[in-house]
């Protein structure tokens, strides 16, 4: 079993805390996303996995072993970094038998796992290249197969695609969903791109702050999630957040002049509230008014339309088919009372019939 356990697990720099006592059970060959913002934690808790941190407190396991305080060789570990590292006098094959040379592994061992490796990433015609005769994405498969090489028990990557441009980063995130699938390890991410999240994940860590909002499967977060901040960050537009007051018939929203007939629990008459709408969920109204397109987004076969409510706030409609809205229209919105989301403007979280 090469699965990873953390209990009440807390990083502190100094008197500064940055990991708050994280509790999370990521199974045995579970391809598990750590996401979130800038500065919320998810590479400070990778490397505490990989013990390139010290934890603070708390504790850390692989499979049956307590791992906290092992050195990063005897965790059974291996890391794929943003940077490629790779030895640019070396060629590629000299590059991912490397650590393994350098503990002494026979030679013949080494020669079998770089060939499997090198056919897992379709590297055998750069096995005698070096690096700088490598593209981009060559070079990020070059240092995934000098991981795979090693047989660790836990594969760790941190934001590995976001020094490749657009089309390589689609082409890798195939490569690595194909590699998860292939050998079956348990593997955790690190991005700050929810899509990748999205495409990649069995299940999604979601933090913020050094804490965890919510922990589950992608289509799940997007779903049913638990509160505002969840809710705007998975998914890609982000959901529209717009202004609603409780009234007798359900919720008033002022920017859309509709009232949605809707049980609150107890909310009472004139209590504020969020309303969610997903950019996917809304179908223009030409017949309405109470919205202005103040900018079209034509991406081929889907447009985002950008509309203004009379109070300034801004709505994203996802459009597909021939008939598209232009800019300085005025129209309306239509949706299913079923996928709106409602949130508590004090606590944020998830307002549940």
């Amino acid at each position: 079993m090469s699965g990873v356990t953390m209990n009440s697990v807390i990083k502190k720099y100094g008197d500064v805390q940055v990991i708050h006592g994280i509790d999370l059970e990521i199974e045995d060959g579970e391809f598990c996303v750590f996401v979130g913002p800038s500065g919320c934690g998810k590479s400070t808790l990778l490397r505490m996995v990989a013990g390139l941190e010290e934890t603070t407190q708390g504790q850390m396991h692989i499979g049956d072993r307590d791992v906290t305080r092992l050195d990063p060789s005897d965790r059974g570990v291996a890391m794929v970094f943003q940077t490629y590292a790779l030895y640019p006098h070396m060629t590629v094959k000299e590059n991912m038998g490397f650590g393994l040379r350098m503990n002494k592994h026979p030679k013949d061992v080494i020669e079998a796992k770089v060939a499997e490796a090198s056919r897992i990433l379709k590297l055998d015609e750069y096995l005698e290249r070096k690096p700088a005769a490598l593209s981009g994405g060559q070079r990020q498969r070059v240092s995934i197969g000098r991981a795979i090489v090693r047989g660790p028990e836990v594969f760790l990557f941190d934001e590995p695609l976001s020094n490749l441009d657009a089309e390589l980063r689609v082409e890798m995130r195939v490569e690595i969903a194909r590699l998860h699938k292939e050998i079956g390890a348990t593997m955790i991410y690190v991005t700050h791109d929810q899509v990748e999240a999205m495409t990649l994940a069995d299940k999604i860590v979601v933090l913020r702050l050094g804490r965890i909002e919510q922990v589950g499967a992608p289509m799940d977060l997007y779903r049913d999630p638990d509160n505002k901040f969840v809710a705007g960050f998975i998914g890609s537009p982000a959901m529209n957040f717009l202004h609603g007051e409780v009234s007798s018939d359900g919720v008033e929203i002022a920017g859309l002049k509709q009232v949605v007939a809707t049980e609150l629990g107890n909310r009472r008459h004139g209590q504020g509230v969020t309303v969610g709408l997903r950019p996917e969920h809304l179908m223009i109204d030409p017949a309405g008014d109470a919205l202005t397109v103040d900018l079209v987004e034509s991406l081929g076969g889907v447009s985002f339309a950008y509309l203004l409510t009379e109070n300034g706030e801004r709505i994203v409609v996802e459009e597909r088919g021939d008939e598209r809205v232009k800019e300085g229209q005025r129209v309306g919105l239509k949706f299913e009372t079923h996928r709106l989301y409602f949130f508590d403007n004090d606590s944020e979280q998830r307002i549940r019939d």
